[in-house]
């Protein structure tokens, strides 16, 4: 049997909600293999940059995915997928339903951060 690298499994996405090991989340979240980070607000709105996940980032992780929303409105800024390459890091950007499913398959294989925009 494999190493469980993560416990926490989205079970359901849609517009505005998130549900976490039968937790129902209604705002943008990031999860990292320790925890969960609430209301995770951006510096700025619908533009994320290598700052908005300065704590997430601080733990040891293989994987970074973002999820840019139902619509795919929050763009992710260059420096957060240069930083996620240069510690050798998957990174995986998609809208956020799509974002959910490759979270669930990484997290069970490597040490995995999702940072989830749940609207727009």
């Amino acid at each position: 049997m494999g190493n469980i690298y993560s416990e926490k499994m989205i079970e359901a996405y849609s517009f505005g909600q998130m549900v976490v090991n039968g937790e129902r989340f209604t705002s943008d979240l990031i999860i990292t293999p320790t925890g969960i980070k609430r209301s995770w607000w951006r510096k700025s709105g619908h533009n994320l940059c290598l700052e908005d996940l300065k704590e997430a980032l601080a733990e040891e992780a293989e994987a970074l995915v973002i999820g840019t929303g139902f619509t795919g409105l929050m763009k992710v800024e260059e420096e957060v997928r240069l930083f996620a390459q240069s510690k050798g890091m998957s990174f995986v950007t998609k809208k956020t339903a799509e974002a959910v499913k490759s979270f669930n398959r990484l997290s069970s294989q490597k040490k995995t951060i999702g940072a989830f925009h749940l609207t727009c």
